[in-house]
C-alpha cells in the first residue's frame, strides 16, 4: 500500500458507504461538519452487534409506528416510507415475531431480508437516519 511502501497517506472522500468499505483501513463518518464516528470499517460494523432487518412493507402505512414495540430483542427500529429497518441479536429468529407483530396491525409485507451490519447500519447508528435520506437531506438545504 502506499502508506507502507512510502508513507504516504490518500484520503478518500466519498459517498459510496460500499466503496469505503472496501478501500478504507480507516474511516470517518461526518455529519453535519462533525465526525461522529471514525475507525476501521470492520469495528465499526462490529460496534452494532446483531443482524440487520430490513422489511419492505406494501404501503406506507402510519400504523407501523410502534409496531415491533413489544418485540423482544428488537430495536433501532426506522421507518422511513415503505421500508422499515430494525436491529436484533439473532435476526433470524427475530423476523418471524416481527411479522406477527405486523400482521396484527393489518400490515403487509412485500418482502424480508436479514444481514450482517453494514456501513449503513453504522451511519444509521450514529446519525438517526439512513445515508439515503441523508443525502436528499442535503440536496434540500443546497437548493
Amino acid at each position: 500500500t502506499l502508506a507502507r511502501e512510502h508513507g504516504k497517506t490518500v484520503l478518500l472522500t466519498t459517498h459510496y458507504l460500499e466503496e469505503a468499505d472496501q478501500l478504507a483501513a480507516q474511516l470517518a463518518i461526518v455529519d453535519r461538519g462533525k465526525v461522529v464516528a471514525h475507525g476501521t470499517p470492520d469495528a465499526l460494523k462490529r460496534e452494532l452487534r446483531g443482524d440487520a432487518i430490513d422489511v419492505e412493507l406494501d404501503s406506507a402505512d402510519g400504523s407501523v409506528d410502534g409496531a415491533l414495540r413489544g418485540v423482544q430483542g428488537v430495536g433501532d427500529v426506522v421507518i422511513e416510507g415503505r421500508a422499515l429497518r430494525a436491529r436484533a441479536h439473532d435476526g433470524a429468529r427475530a423476523v418471524p415475531a416481527v411479522l406477527a407483530a405486523l400482521e396484527s396491525r393489518g400490515i403487509t409485507v412485500a418482502s424480508v431480508r436479514v444481514a450482517r451490519p453494514s456501513l449503513d447500519d453504522v451511519y444509521l447508528r450514529y446519525t438517526g437516519r439512513t445515508f439515503d435520506a441523508a443525502e436528499s437531506e442535503a440536496a434540500e438545504v443546497s437548493r
